[in-house]
């Protein structure tokens, strides 16, 4: 009987674990925010490793694909167990979100940079994508409806869009255009 609990409940550990990023959502302040982190820590440290514009894209778009499956895959075996439409735990959504934010910014910006340009616009792709996932501006929260991982996901991917358009513009006036 315990070797079948136990094949029945690991799935479920497994499901959690991996729509988690690994523990990123149990952690107890903002887990949305530490679920942001990898892309922009990914960025950051491609573009100062001076690694094409297109190998960024292609990371990223892996990023926005993998995050996007596991949140509509296993988001739901986090709902039934909490019984929250949109638990904390489930930061997939954040990790695609935040992919989405940095995804297009490397065919617009020049391939060398000082740290300090890196830094700070790593720093304002992370900033504008948590500022349009925690307020969520028309449409995005409308996009939180839908059923189960999709409305999850669905609203990050669109927050990201709007972090995207806003720093690629932000990127444009200040490098002068």
């Amino acid at each position: 009987m315990t070797n079948f609990r136990l094949s029945v409940t690991l799935p479920v550990i497994m499901k959690r674990l991996l729509a988690s990023c690994f523990g990123l959502g149990r952690l107890p302040l903002a887990p949305g925010t530490w679920g942001s982190l990898p892309p922009t820590i990914i960025f950051g440290l491609m573009w100062q490793f001076h690694l094409s514009g297109p190998s960024i894209s292609i990371v990223m778009a892996a990023l926005v694909l993998a995050g996007s499956v596991i949140c509509v895959k296993f988001a739901p075996a986090a709902i039934a167990a909490i019984g929250n439409n949109d638990p904390r735990e489930v930061v997939a959504d954040e990790l695609a979100g935040q992919a989405i934010t940095f995804l297009a910014i490397p065919f617009f910006i020049p391939v060398l940079l000082t740290t300090g340009q890196i830094c700070i616009i790593t720093s304002g792709g992370f900033l504008l994508f948590r500022l349009f996932d925690i307020v969520k501006p028309w449409p995005i929260r409308k996009l939180e409806k839908l059923p189960k991982g999709w409305g999850i996901l669905a609203d990050d991917l669109m927050a990201g869009v709007f972090a995207a358009i806003v720093l690629l513009i932000v990127i444009f006036l200040w490098m002068g255009g």
